[in-house]
């Protein structure tokens, strides 16, 4: 193996990149770089839940993987509720609604990776689709 360090576009620190802030106690910080391309169809990255903060109901467009950093999480997966603790990891298929909300006291932090480059998020409520992490893409609430 080689000991040496990465190029630098292939090394993304939370310092380096720009949270995208959903409002309402819900931030969210992409590690999506130069790296992302056509060959590598993930987008990764992670979202601080504030207490008692959490998104609404959407579902999006690939599948993605969450897995519970710090706090305590309540993830309803379809019809399925769930609580979580930090180190479990779940999974939501493409287009199932779905939502995470932070049921502890303090932060809640969750790691997410989803199975494409383009991802949309579509809001249950009212049906409209977004660009994931666009400006449209926001809406946190609380419990």
């Amino acid at each position: 193996m080689s000991e040496q360090p990465p190029a630098p576009n292939l090394l993304i620190r939370p310092g380096q990149v720009e949270p995208f802030d959903r409002g309402s106690g819900v931030a969210t910080i992409p590690y999506v770089g130069k790296w992302n391309s056509e060959q590598n169809l993930v987008t990764t990255g992670q979202t601080v839940f504030q207490e008692g903060r959490g998104l609404p109901l959407h579902s999006h467009n690939v599948e993605e993987s969450v897995i519970i950093l710090e706090g305590l999480a309540t993830a309803q997966i379809g019809d399925d509720h769930f609580d979580l603790e930090v180190g479990d990891a779940t999974w939501v298929p493409a287009n199932v609604p779905h939502r995470f909300f932070n049921r502890g006291a303090g932060v809640m932090r969750i790691y997410w990776v989803y199975g494409g480059r383009y991802v949309t998020r579509t809001m249950t409520a009212t049906g409209e689709t977004f660009e994931h992490l666009s400006n449209s893409d926001k809406g946190a609430q609380a419990k």
